[in-house]
């Protein structure tokens, strides 16, 4: 399996950040580790070589894994919230400036795809709904899609503009919603899961908007890696 590691320093973030990419061709799929999570995660959690493996080496996918700046945003819990939306929106940037333009350069396959699980759904379903003009599918699972408990009350732009359920809900320009109604948006999440109601919210929030998408719930909990290798294995090429 062709893997590659690719580190640089971050114009948008002022540090340095890595990313592991694995494949050679296909789908591109933009991945996100859990909370406060290393770009290796995936990997060390066997999901490249599982999961993944086949469509990996058979040149169907390939996946870039990133690095996340949680501790230094959200999880930042002694710093002003003001501050740790602002840094979720210097993240936003180096995806979109700096990740999004390598992923152009090495592959030219025009389908890209955000997976994220837990606190990766965020930042997955974050950046496919802010950027649905480059985004083809967006696969949350057992995900966080209102911002506003990290954000301790505080309602500044940065807040908002990172929050899902509050930017969608406002949402009203044609071209946004025509571009966001063609995204392929799979939410899933565990029926005992305490975040299944986020999931619904999201889900309802889309649907009132007319963006269509598909919420899955499971029996269980269904909040950990076997569970989501198993997701991934249904809603990876598109709804089951």
């Amino acid at each position: 399996m062709h893997r590659e590691h690719h580190k640089w320093y971050s114009p948008s973030l002022n540090r340095e950040m890595d990313l592991l990419v694995f494949g050679h061709a296909g789908a591109r799929a933009l991945i996100f580790p859990t909370s406060k999570g290393k770009f290796y995660e995936w990997e060390d959690r066997g999901m490249m070589s599982g999961v993944f493996g086949p469509a990996i080496r058979n040149g169907w996918l390939q996946c870039y894994c990133v690095d996340s700046v949680d501790a230094e945003s959200w999880y930042n819990w002694g710093a002003h919230p003001g501050y740790r939306a602002w840094r979720q929106t210097q993240y936003d940037t180096y995806l979109y400036t700096e990740v999004l333009p390598l992923m152009n350069a090495k592959n030219s396959n025009p389908f890209l795809m955000t997976i994220g699980a837990s606190f990766g759904a965020y930042h997955a379903m974050n950046f496919g709904l802010k950027h649905a003009d480059k985004v083809d599918r967006i696969i949350g699972m057992s995900g966080i899609y209102d911002i506003r408990y990290w954000a301790s009350g505080y309602d500044g732009e940065h807040v908002y503009f990172n929050n899902p359920v509050q930017y969608i809900n406002n949402e009203w320009e044609w071209h946004r919603l025509a571009a966001l109604r063609h995204v392929d948006i799979i939410i899933v999440s565990g029926r005992e899961d305490r975040l299944i109601g986020q999931a619904r919210a999201l889900s309802s929030v889309l649907w009132s908007k007319g963006i269509g998408n598909a919420l899955r719930e499971w029996d269980g909990w269904a909040h950990d890696w076997p569970y989501w290798s198993h997701m991934l294995s249904i809603y990876l090429n598109g709804h089951d």
